[in-house]
């Protein structure tokens, strides 16, 4: 696991060595300014494309001091934890050699074609159903009920606005009143 405060300490010997600011190697990284900011800061952790690109761009830089603090700053020659050569060999490229002519007594091989796949598909998968109509004398969700106004029961209260003043009609016994002011405050009327 990657110590974050010991790993800032060292991003900081680099740029003491280098004698630069963070905004300058945050440009030679090619990374955001604010990335290294946050990562200087703790806030975040650097990422394996940060490390791999300090050990690209700085070659002095040893991988294992970088992250362990194994090891020696600036890289030495004969520094057995220093990577210097890659850890996976490359292959050599063989060129492609061409194929054999084939001769003109020989008859032409014969490829048959594959037969095409057959699959067992269900048309329904493929085509959308077909709904019914939607029948007008259903009630829709989003449509205003289509029953008849009625008349209003004497329980019900009947709310008038005119003028600011409201009538209550019906509304039986009132049990409390209160009042609401513009800066907060309230007053609660208990009649009776």
């Amino acid at each position: 696991m990657l110590n974050i405060d010991n790993f800032i300490k060292r991003l900081e010997i680099l740029l003491n060595y280098y004698n630069i600011s963070a905004s300058v190697f945050a440009d030679r990284l090619g990374v955001q300014r604010s990335s290294l900011s946050h990562l200087l800061s703790g806030r975040n952790k650097p990422s394996l494309d940060f490390i791999l690109k300090i050990v690209e761009t700085f070659p002095e830089v040893d991988l294992y001091w970088l992250l362990d603090g194994k090891g020696s700053f600036p890289k030495k020659e004969g520094d057995e934890n220093a990577v210097t050569k890659p850890l996976i060999q490359p292959e050599p490229v063989v060129a492609p050699t061409a194929p054999e002519p084939i001769p003109a007594s020989s008859p032409a091989p014969v490829f048959a074609p594959s037969p095409a796949p057959v699959f067992n598909v269900e048309p329904e998968l493929f085509f959308e159903e077909e709904k019914p109509p939607v029948q007008p004398n259903k009630p829709d969700l989003f449509s205003a009920p289509e029953s008849p106004q009625k008349e209003p029961a004497a329980e019900e209260k009947i709310i008038q606005k005119e003028d600011n003043k409201i009538t209550l009609n019906n509304a039986g016994e009132i049990e409390r009143i209160v009042v609401f002011y513009k800066n907060g405050v309230f007053k609660n009327y208990n009649p009776g």
